[in-house]
Order: C-alpha cells, then structure tokens, then sequence
C-alpha cells in the first residue's frame, strides 16, 4: 500500500491475522471470502491432535457455547456441531440442568440438542476447519515483534516477525489488512505507542478472579443424568461457585469460581472439602461415582479490560483488533467465544459493504461498530461482577449500574422462589447476548417484578423510580438505565 492510499481504491490480496485463537479463526475464516491470501501468525506450535498449546493458560478450564455463539458457528462452519459428536463429545438433548442460588434451586430438562467439549477440541475442530480453506496459511512459532507502517505512519502495511528463539532474525509480512486477535496478550497498545499514537485509558474491572478446575473420568457403565450443575456463590458471604458439566470422552469437569481475591484451592484434599461446602450438595453427591483424573488446576484474572480505540484521533488504515485484544469479560459467563464469533461477523458486514461500496474511513467505522457490540456485554459483565467484595471499577462511567444490581438480584429472587423457568431463561438468554437487555429491564417487567417483591429491596428501587414524578415508568427507565446501540443485536434479529 502507498503512503496516504485508502482501502477505498487498495488491493484485497493478502490479511495477516496475529493470533491463532478462536478469534483469529474466526477472523481467518471471514477473510478468506475477501482477501486472496490469508495469513494466520501463531506464536505457538499448533498440536495435531486436540491437545491444548502453551498459549492457552485458561484451557484446562470449561468452555462452552452460548446459544448465540453456536448459531455463527454452525453459519461459519455448517454442521460443526455434528462433527464434534462424531469426535466423541456428548449432546445435552434431555439431560437435566440444576440451577442453585442463594434463594432456592431449579431444575429442568435441556430441550436443545447442543454439544459439550473441552476447549481443546473446540479449537482443533475449528481449526481443522480453517485449514481446508485454500487460500488460508498458518504460520507457526512466529512472534510478530511489531507493525510495518508507511512513512507517514497513516497506514498499516503488514507486520515484523522472527521466528521463536531467532531474535536477531527479523524479518517482515506484508499485507493490505492486519487483524490483531492475539488475546489478553496483545502488545497492540505498546506498538502503537512506540509509533507515536495517543491511546485512550482503558475501562478496567478490578476482578482478582480465581478458578480451579478438576477433571474426573465417569465410568463407561454410569447413565450420565446431568448436562450441567451450576452452585451460584453468594456475594455477601463470599462463598464459591461451582459449575459441573461434562465434555468428551466421557470425562467430566468441575470448576470453583470466585472473584474479589478469594480464590479456590489447588490441592486435591483441600478441593474435594471446598466442593462438600457448597451451598447445595448434589455436586459433592455426584463425585462420590466418579474417579479424578487430574489434580485441580488454578488459573488467575488480575483484571479485565475495555479498550476504547475508537475514540483516538488518529487511526492508521489497514489495522483492525478483534476478541480479547480490544474487550475482555469474565471467562465464568461464557461471553468470550461469542463475543469473539459476534464480531468476526459483524466484519463480515463491514467487509460486504465496503466491497460493494467502498467509503473513506472504513478501519474506524469498524472500531465503532465493534464498540457498540461490546459495549453491552462489559455492561452486564460488571454489573454481575461488582457486587463482590474486593472488586473494583475505574474507567467511564457505567449507567444505571447499581440499580440494575438491586433489579438483577430481585429478579432472580423472583424467578427463583415463583419457580418462573421462562423468566430464568430470559435472564441467561440476555447475559449471554443472545437477547437485549429491554427483554428483562422494560417497564411492564420491572413493574411485575418489583410489584411482586415486598423486601425492603423492593420497596426502596420503587422509590427510587417513584422520584421521576410526573413521568411514566417507561420514561423513568430511559433515564437510569443506559439505551444500549441495536448494532450487536440487529443480524441476530434479521436472521431469526
């Protein structure tokens, strides 16, 4: 590309992708329907066999689709969820789901033919996938050291790279487009500092998160009741969360969860107490037929973060930052391989409209779209987030936080006590993007909720809505709540 050239009249023959992680597949996997060439840069040695890579401290730790994720994944990569059953991961048709918090339990049958895996299978299958693209090259053990820009420093023209171990081989890529989605680990923020660039502070949520997760193997005779068991931890006592599901191979993972510095065990002993303390038994009940496997493995989130790239002044063409490198969220809530997949299409949008009718700014246009995607899942994510002691929030501020915590815990409470699974369902359809947030924050909801809740809790956000005087509920809502953009939304509700 030429100093000051445009994506509005550049080539489309070659996209660096650094990362090779869900978002870079993803990414990798769009791109490919734009661009000649695609090039994936992986820092790691890729397994051949679904293994996990050193770069993926957090996969030993359970993941899992959202409805939503599984609903791109399946358009990205059409009967992707056949294959990992035919890889031996189970499907939750009919097994029952438990849910446990801290005003009473739920159970129900899982009605949805979905699939359960380990994140190392996960990511094998996709890249797999990715792989059979023709136009789509991987190139390992290669740490991209920096950006290749041009003289003016207007545009980003590809990448430097050595590969690992050789650090005074650099050599460099070049591309017509760079995509970072090379995680938590980016070094996006020092390059362009390094190159001159003014970059906005972040949004940063102070977690101390702390995991522990254990793997155990379930006898090949047992009758596998459960898709998932889920002991929500409560705030005001500090007590763990735990998660119970099961993957493939017949092996089945627990997770213990807290955040504000508490973090759960890693010794074996210590693990199997913390998991016969929990506020409901029935996971401890479910282990006493199952063999351990591994020791329990710790992994630890000092704090989340919120770029806002797309307030900078200035942003080079050909440069675009995708997944945890621009947003990242609480890995308990399962938002990070959706979040990753929602924006992978959204710049399939991006890309479509450009092609077809290019315009001036295009680099930046995506910024901001991706902004206004993220934007309400580090909403939620921080309102489930801050009632934990020990953690803290600085960065712009967050509207309505506080009474959407009060709301949040009294619709819980109802859903719960009412036994009002369709309710409880809509909580976890909105906390998992797969519904806006108005399906359970609309004035005839919260009128209902509150309404049914006479706790002083209940009492005192009626009065706090009661000082609109004058205004309707409606109007009293748009005031406190943030209206967030139908961006991360709106191809969901198209294709539906």
């Amino acid at each position: 590309m030429k100093t000051g050239e445009t994506l509005t009249n550049r080539s489309w023959e070659r996209a660096i992708v650094i990362g090779g992680g869900m978002a870079g597949l993803f990414s990798a996997r769009v791109l490919s329907e734009y661009y000649e060439e695609v090039l994936i840069v992986e820092k790691d040695d890729l397994p051949e066999k679904p293994d996990n890579r050193a770069g993926t401290p957090q996969a030993h730790h359970p993941h899992r689709f959202t409805p939503r994720g599984k609903m791109i994944m399946e358009r990205f990569f059409p009967e992707f969820s056949d294959e990992l059953l035919s890889y031996g991961a189970p499907s939750t048709l009919n097994k029952m789901i438990h849910q446990t918090n801290p005003y009473g339990s739920l159970e129900m049958p899982n009605t949805e033919n979905d699939v359960t895996f380990s994140r190392a299978l996960l990511e094998w299958g996709c890249r797999q996938r990715v792989k059979g693209i023709t136009n789509v090259r991987f190139l390992t053990k290669i740490d991209v050291s920096g950006l290749l820009m041009t003289s003016d420093q207007t545009a980003v023209t590809g990448v430097h790279i050595r590969e690992r171990g050789q650090l005074d081989q650099q050599k460099t890529l070049t591309a017509d487009i760079v995509i970072d989605t090379s995680g938590r680990s980016s070094k996006l923020v020092k390059w362009l500092q390094h190159l001159g660039f003014d970059i906005p502070n972040p949004d940063i949520l102070k977690v101390s998160l702390g995991y522990s997760t254990r793997h155990y193997k379930i006898p090949s005779n047992l009758p596998v009741k459960w898709d998932a068991i889920r002991i929500a931890g409560d705030p005001s006592k500090k007590t763990l969360t735990a998660v119970f599901s099961v993957i493939e191979n017949n092996i089945a993972e627990i997770v213990l969860y807290s955040p504000g510095g508490h973090y759960p065990t890693t010794n074996a002993d210590e693990y199997e107490q913390e998991v016969e303390s929990l506020a409901n038994p029935l996971i401890a009940e479910v282990l006493q037929e199952l063999e351990p496997i591994t020791a329990p493995r710790g992994y630890r989130v000092s704090e989340l973060f919120r770029h806002h790239f797309e307030e900078m002044e200035q942003w080079p063409s050909g440069l675009l930052v995708l997944g945890d490198a621009f947003c990242n969220f609480d890995p308990i809530f399962g938002q990070g391989i959706t979040m990753a997949a929602i924006e992978a299409e959204m710049l399939e949008i991006c890309l479509r409209e450009q092609r077809d009718l290019p315009k001036p700014n295009f680099e930046r246009n995506v910024l901001q779209k991706m902004n206004e995607i993220v934007e309400p899942a580090w909403w939620l994510n921080c309102a489930a987030d801050l009632p934990w002691q020990g953690v803290e929030y600085a960065g712009k501020p967050l509207k309505g936080i506080e009474f959407a915590q009060k709301y949040f815990d009294l619709y819980i409470k109802h859903a719960t006590t009412k036994r009002n699974f369709e309710r409880y369902g809509l909580y976890w359809a909105v906390n998992t993007l797969f519904l806006p947030l108005d399906k359970i924050m609309n004035s005839q909801m919260v009128a209902d909720i509150l309404a049914s809740e006479a706790s002083s809790e209940g009492k005192e956000l009626l009065s706090e809505l009661s000082k609109g005087c004058g205004q309707t509920l409606e109007e009293q809502l748009s005031q406190i709540i943030p209206s967030f953009s139908s961006t991360a939304y709106e191809h969901l509700i198209a294709q539906k």
